[in-house]
């Protein structure tokens, strides 16, 4: 089964790049390209790619407003978008997962990882590289102002509708924990955990396992440790 990845990117000459890069996989096809956020969103209903690999910085609409359009729109439920930029700054992994991205990639990741994002959110994994995990963390901490914890009181309420184990798996997931290793950790099959992950994100309405993240942290469900 081939992958219909859109690449949305300002610059022409690294969306050239990444169109020979993906193109030339076996199981990849890049099925179009945008240099702004409003073309993207336009190709994306088009097209219905897979997998949007999305720069943030674009002149018109930004990645982050594209994304949003994307992630919330019922008819491109399927789609996947992975967040490019220069610079993984803290502030931009947290807007991109609350836009709905599932997952951040930084532009200097060799072409191998770019390929992996490319498989992993397709399969409707989450990506999250370790310095970007990172700053979910620190900007979690540093964003614990008043409004944080009035969504979070509401966020909170919805995890009434997990189970004890459900809530188990949901916060091995926001370790960044695969389901194989879950399983390992609480002593059940893969399989098990998978379905757990699912029913969780059906009670909590999450796109993805980077949604199910953003929720444990948002709930204060798990709390990031300081070092």
């Amino acid at each position: 089964m081939t992958i219909k990845v859109l690449l949305a990117d300002d610059q022409a000459l690294l969306r050239s790049a990444f169109r020979v890069l993906v193109d030339s996989e076996p199981d990849m096809e890049v099925v179009g390209e945008a240099s702004d956020g409003a073309a993207a969103v336009e190709l994306a209903r088009a097209e219905s790619p897979d997998v949007v690999l999305m720069d943030i910085r674009m002149p018109g609409t930004d990645g982050f407003a594209a994304t949003r359009v994307i992630c919330s729109d019922p008819e491109l439920a399927h789609v996947r978008v992975v967040m490019l930029t220069t610079f993984e700054i803290d502030e931009y992994v947290v807007q991109s997962l609350r836009a709905g991205a599932s997952g951040f990639l930084g532009k200097g990741a060799e072409p191998e990882e770019l390929l992996a994002a490319i498989r992993i959110a397709a399969a409707g994994e989450a990506l999250l590289s370790p310095v970007a995990t990172k700053g979910l963390i620190a900007t979690f901490l540093a964003q614990s102002d008043g409004a944080d914890a009035a969504s979070g009181g509401y966020q909170a309420e919805r995890l009434a509708a997990l189970t004890g184990r459900e809530r188990e798996v949901l916060v091995q997931v926001a370790g960044g924990h695969s389901n194989d290793e879950i399983g390992e950790r609480l002593e059940v099959s893969p399989l098990t955990v998978k379905t757990h992950v699912n029913r969780a994100m059906a009670k909590l309405g999450a796109r993805d396992r980077a949604q199910l993240v953003v929720i444990a942290y948002e709930t204060g469900l798990v709390r990031p440790r300081v070092e």
